[in-house]
């Protein structure tokens, strides 16, 4: 059983990644908790920054660190150092580098919506795979900070590993994929308030060791909150797609997503219409479970085009190699996200 003692000789030696003194050099551990009947273990610390890729190395490795050394699961708190800490032990910041944000040769789509429950994670990822299917080299960020799904959704059991000082995305499908959900314990919520999240969000864009990419992806969080602000203030030349039902009351709050992309200069490439009907199997007949016209509606609004309707139907799943909302390449939808991911890149030329 892991003691007090035992937790802060395995932290112990684990470096601030800012100011690259120990943590028991900057008396960084804070709290431990031990639980003893479910071997859980609860730790506090202290860092020079928050709410940063760092942040997000230091909590895997303290997470393997204490699995390692016997414990079935881990609670993480960061917190700040004092000031008087940072005083005598800060260093110059180390000179920017190039990213992903100042490449002239990567595209950002942003994927958004005005409500949840339209799919519009599963067209980020089947979007997103459609394109590499067809040699893009692709990204997706999973933006739903809060609702983060797109590592299940693809059926990604991997983590992301630390390379020097920088993340390396997971790859699937030929997709390089970064999400909030892979450095989060056992599923838990995340409680943060926007300034954290717009942190996080350039974290991914800054501190993940991205290929060359053609297009990079955001699968956006519903709606016009905070992360779809910043967004549109950190890229400025990012094109949007927005994702609807058919219903006209999904069509209309899609409609405000569409409208901020626009007063903020971003180009709408097009709608997609999630759900647009069901087709028996049986009798080839097509249901319009959701109602007609929305898609057309808002494309009319927005002043751009219906990329695709998608109805409804299940992906093949496959227990060897499960993810159970990817669409196989001859999939009767995995062709009209070809067909999709098709006029994207017509449109962008």
């Amino acid at each position: 059983m892991l003691t007090e003692a035992r937790v802060r000789e395995v932290l112990g030696s684990l470096n601030d990644p800012f100011l690259h003194k120990s943590l028991a050099e900057l008396d960084a551990i804070e709290e431990i908790k031990i639980k003893e009947e479910k071997n859980h273990v609860s730790v506090k610390v202290a860092i020079a920054r928050t709410g940063t890729s760092e942040q997000l190395q230091l909590q895997t490795q303290i997470v393997n660190l204490l699995k390692e050394a016997g414990a079935a699961s881990v609670g993480i708190r960061f917190g700040q150092l004092p000031d008087e800490v940072l005083a005598a032990h800060r260093h110059a910041e180390p000179e920017q580098e190039k990213n992903l944000l100042t490449s002239n040769t990567t595209t950002f789509i942003a994927i958004a919506s005005g409500k949840g429950g339209v799919g519009k994670s599963t067209v980020s990822v089947n979007l997103a795979v459609a394109l590499a299917r067809l040699g893009k080299k692709v990204g997706l960020i999973d933006a739903d900070i809060y609702g983060f799904s797109v590592p299940d959704m693809m059926g990604i059991t991997k983590r992301p590993v630390v390379r020097g000082e920088k993340i390396i995305p997971v790859e699937r499908f030929g997709v390089q994929v970064i999400s909030m959900g892979f450095f989060v314990e056992d599923n838990s919520p995340i409680i943060w308030r926007g300034p954290m999240l717009g942190k996080m969000l350039n974290s991914f864009f800054s501190e993940v060791e991205w290929d060359d990419l053609d297009y990079l992806l955001l699968d956006l969080p519903p709606g016009t909150g905070d992360v779809a602000l910043d967004v549109h203030s950190m890229l400025p030349s990012c094109k949007e797609i927005i994702v609807t039902t058919p219903h006209p009351t999904a069509a209309f709050v899609a409609a405000r997503a569409g409208a901020m992309a626009l007063k903020t200069a971003h180009e709408v490439l097009g709608v997609i219409e999630n759900m647009a009907y069901f087709e028996s199997k049986k009798t080839g007949e097509k249901e319009y479970v959701f109602g007609r016209g929305g898609g057309d509606k808002l494309a009319e609004e927005l002043n751009t085009e219906v990329l695709g309707r998608l109805p409804l139907d299940q992906p093949d799943w496959n227990d060897d190699d499960f993810a159970p909302s990817i669409y196989q390449e001859d999939h009767k939808l995995g062709k009209i996200y070809l067909e999709i991911a098709d006029k994207v890149i017509s449109r962008l030329k």
